[in-house]
């Protein structure tokens, strides 16, 4: 009997010969989460999360919950993914970047940052990405208990903090700090900087931030240098990789300003989404992941300014948002030729999946 209830069990979960590959999440600046089916590869759902301008999203490790961070409202949002219940969370000025850490939440806080969002349908200039501002005051990252529903601690960290990882063996944070082009090295318990790397000798505005799965390399892009340097698993300067090509006068995919990262599940290569810049197609850069040579990269076509990625559960596929072209591509992760373009409205900016798998914001748990 147990045999036969395994067999339609199997039925049941396979169908047609495919197991169900599981959902995307896409913020959209000026709107609320998108809902992608990875098995049709269609828009099935929106989610309003408010007008807070939701950037950073994350999923818990449950699945039950989505969480995002709003800009011009100062908090997270926790959402319950079956009811679509939203309880809201303050968290300080500016969050951005999340990462959901067992049971908590990690978002930066920017309160140097000046930039603003525009009212929703108006006009956004490529401009307005950037937050420019020559104030030195220490974003925080605020950790906030998803049992509790609240910030119980702050990191205090370098001025307008971006990017959040954490080490292998849970001990360490790491933070990328723009405004001051330094990378800084938490104690997972104390919050306390225990080193400081200054990336200016390398580049200008470190962004993303992605430790490769055996724990032995760190990666962090350097947005404004078209460059990204690696960091061994004791946190020492290894080299430093550019993503800015010499291409054809006529060729806007220039591999400018990296942004997100990220290893492949196996580790064995290295994803930069390079956005592009004012005036330029983004691209999806690839290197070996030991090595760090350039192997390959994917043309957008009219795709731009993509900063996040993610691969599908599965990794048979990456899924690229492009916040100016108001879409998602779909890429094959073998042949890295682009699916399916799925339009996604009002500025995509952050994607992950559940079941969660590795990306530029989230990996497996």
């Amino acid at each position: 009997m147990k045999y036969v209830k395994l067999i339609f069990l199997g039925i049941l979960l396979v169908g047609c010969g495919e197991s169900d590959r599981g959902k995307a999440f896409i913020t959209s600046q000026e709107g609320g989460i998108t809902v992608i089916d990875l098995n049709s590869m269609e828009v099935t759902e929106q989610i309003e999360v408010g007008a807070g301008y939701p950037r950073g999203i994350g999923v818990t490790a449950d699945g039950k919950h989505l969480i995002t961070a709003n800009k011009t409202d100062a908090n997270l949002s926790k959402i319950n993914y079956d009811t679509k219940e939203v309880e809201t969370i303050d968290v300080g000025i500016n969050p951005e970047f999340v990462r959901v850490y067992k049971n908590e939440v990690f978002v930066s806080t920017e309160p140097s940052s000046t930039g603003k969002p525009p009212a929703k349908g108006e006009m956004h200039h490529e401009e307005d990405d950037d937050d420019d501002d020559d104030d030195r005051t220490p974003a925080k990252v605020a950790v906030v208990d998803l049992d509790q529903n609240k910030k119980v601690r702050e990191i205090t960290a370098g001025p307008e903090t971006e990017g959040i990882e954490f080490s292998e063996d849970g001990s360490k944070i790491i933070v990328t700090n723009e405004a001051d082009n330094t990378i800084t090295i938490h104690d997972f318990n104390s919050g306390d900087i225990v080193k400081t790397i200054d990336a200016a000798p390398y580049g200008l505005r470190p962004r993303g931030i992605k430790v490769s799965p055996n724990g032995q390399f760190y990666v962090a892009t350097l947005e404004f240098s078209d460059n990204f340097i690696v960091l061994d698993k004791n946190f020492e300067y290894v080299q430093t990789v550019k993503t800015k090509h010499n291409v054809d006068e006529n060729d806007k995919h220039t591999g400018n300003s990296p942004y997100g990262v990220s290893f492949s599940p196996s580790g064995d290569k290295l994803y930069v989404a390079a956005s592009g810049g004012r005036g330029n197609r983004s691209s999806l850069e690839v290197y070996d992941g030991k090595t760090f040579e350039k192997i390959n990269r994917v043309k957008t076509g009219e795709g731009r300014r993509c900063w996040h990625f993610t691969f599908t559960p599965d990794s048979k596929d990456i899924l690229l948002a492009c916040g100016r072209s108001d879409e998602v591509l779909v890429i094959d992760a073998e042949s890295l030729k682009i699916k399916k373009r799925i339009p996604v409205a009002g500025i995509p900016w952050g994607i992950v999946t559940y079941p969660k798998s590795m990306g530029s914001l989230d990996q497996p748990n």
